[in-house]
């Protein structure tokens, strides 16, 4: 079973089978955002810090900025999002994934919340 972590710029990662972790955005933010119509997302081989902006997701309504969960380096990009960013809408926790990453220290997971704190927090922020 595959366990999302979430950042609380409304960010998730979930590690795969594999060890690589794939990084997108949660439901939340895709709410907020509206029709996504244009990612820009990291370059391959970036290392990155936990909660560094390296990215822009653009909608119809506003501009958001791309948080990454933790440190570590990027490996690949979703080229289907330069096509279709409206996979961000459809599927955000699926297709919708943004980038996979190598984790730098495992532990920063831990720092992350669990999908029910998430849910807490998202309900904190919206009274």
């Amino acid at each position: 079973m595959l366990i999302y972590r979430y950042h609380e710029a409304h960010s998730w990662i979930c590690v795969d089978e594999d060890g690589t972790a794939r990084v997108g955005i949660s439901e939340y933010a895709q709410e907020q955002l509206g029709d996504v119509v244009y990612v820009e997302v990291p370059d391959s081989g970036r290392s990155v810090q936990a909660g560094e902006d390296i990215g822009v997701i653009e909608s119809v309504k506003t501009n958001g900025e791309l948080c990454a969960p933790v440190a570590g380096t990027i490996q690949a990009v979703n080229v289907a999002l330069g096509d279709a960013p409206e996979l961000l809408n459809t599927s955000p926790l699926d297709d919708g994934w943004i980038f996979r990453m190598s984790v730098a220290d495992e532990a920063e997971l831990g720092d992350l919340m669990s999908e029910p704190d998430y849910l807490e927090f998202v309900q904190s922020i919206e009274t």
